[in-house]
């Protein structure tokens, strides 16, 4: 049963409020970048071994890469993937 302390908060709140907002978001962004990553690589028909030796890197970075709850990732990495698929990799703050 729901509090009425509750009512009409966000889940967003709720997350903060138990310190796992930036948890969860870390791991949201994650999936997005590792999808959008993961469909380009399928629509120019990229093998993961050709789009890690194209990016000078491992098979392993990439699976990490890839891997939507791995967190901790570089720009470099971010950005060599990005030049590799021919695409641009931007980060922004938001208010």
């Amino acid at each position: 049963m729901m509090k009425a302390e509750n009512i009409g908060s966000s889940f967003d709140d709720f997350l903060q409020e138990e310190g796992l907002f930036d948890d969860a978001n870390a791991v949201a962004i994650k999936r997005v970048i590792a999808w959008q990553i993961d469909q380009e690589m399928k629509t120019q028909k990229l093998t993961k071994s050709a789009m890690a030796k194209k990016m000078r890197t491992s098979r392993a970075a990439l699976n990490r890469l890839l891997d939507e709850t791995d967190t901790s990732l570089t720009l470099t990495t971010l950005s060599r993937a990005a030049t590799v698929l021919g695409k641009k990799f931007r980060i922004e703050l938001e208010g």
